[in-house]
C-alpha cells in the first residue's frame, strides 16, 4: 500500500495524486500542512526533515519527499512505456519537458500570481506586479502553445509525466481572474485534460481554504 501525507490543496500533492488516480494505484492519503498540521511533528520530520508536503512511503521503503523525484518514482515502478519511457532518449524528452514546466511554468505561476491573487487579501494586492508576472509567465505559455501545436500532448502523443507537471497549474490558471492571453493549443490542451476522471478528482477540485479575504 501506497501512503501519502500531504493536503489535498496543495498543488503539489495535486500532481502526485493525479498521477496515482491515472496509474489507478491503491493507496492512503492523509492531510498535512496548513491548516492540518501535523508537518512539525517529530514523526513527520523524521520522513522529511524539510517540513513540506507531499511525502510518499511505498510499502516498508524508505519514505521519499521532493516532488519531482516522487513522481519519477511512481512512474517508473508502476507506469507504463508511454507515461515513462523505458528509453533512455524517449525518458529524457519527457523529463526535459517535466523540468521545464516545473522550472519555467510553476515557478512563474504559484508565487508570482497565485498566491498574489487568492493568497492575498483584496486590499494588499498589487495589480502591477500581478501584471508584470502573468506578462512573465506568457513568455513560457507561449513556448508551450508551439509545442502543443505538434501533438496531442506536451513531450509525446499520449499522456505523460511531462502533462503531470505542467497540466496541474492549468486549473487554477484558468479559474482565477486574471486577464489572460489567448493560447487556442492550451486551451483545448485543458478542456481535454480536464475530461480525465483522475484530472477532475485530485485536481479540479476547491482551494477555497487557501483563500484570503479582507
Amino acid at each position: 500500500m501506497i501512503k501519502i501525507w500531504g493536503r489535498a490543496s496543495s498543488s503539489n500533492v495535486q500532481a502526485l495524486m493525479w498521477t496515482i488516480g491515472e496509474l489507478k494505484l491503491p493507496h492512503q492519503r492523509q492531510d498535512v500542512g496548513f491548516i492540518y498540521g501535523g508537518n512539525d511533528t517529530p514523526d513527520f520530520l523524521a520522513m522529511n526533515p524539510n517540513g513540506t508536503v507531499p511525502v510518499l512511503q511505498d510499502g516498508e521503503n524508505v519514505p521519499l519527499w521532493e516532488t519531482g523525484a516522487i513522481l519519477r518514482y511512481v512512474a517508473a515502478k508502476y507506469a507504463d512505456d508511454a507515461f515513462w519511457p523505458k528509453g533512455i532518449e524517449a525518458r529524457a524528452e519527457v523529463d526535459k519537458w517535466a523540468e521545464w514546466a516545473k522550472i519555467n511554468v510553476a515557478l512563474k505561476f504559484t508565487a508570482p500570481i497565485f498566491w498574489r491573487v487568492v493568497r492575498t487579501a483584496p486590499s494588499k494586492q498589487d495589480p502591477h506586479a500581478i501584471k508584470q508576472a502573468i506578462s512573465a509567465l506568457n513568455g513560457s505559455l507561449a513556448v508551450a502553445e508551439v509545442q502543443l501545436g505538434k501533438q496531442a500532448f506536451l513531450a509525446s502523443p499520449e499522456l505523460s509525466l511531462a502533462d503531470i507537471q505542467f497540466g496541474h497549474l492549468l486549473y487554477r490558471y484558468f479559474d482565477i481572474e486574471i486577464d489572460r492571453t489567448s493560447f487556442p493549443n492550451i486551451e483545448d490542451y485543458y478542456r481535454r485534460l480536464s475530461e480525465r476522471e483522475a484530472f477532475q478528482e485530485h485536481v479540479a477540485i476547491s482551494y477555497g481554504e487557501l483563500r484570503v479575504v479582507d
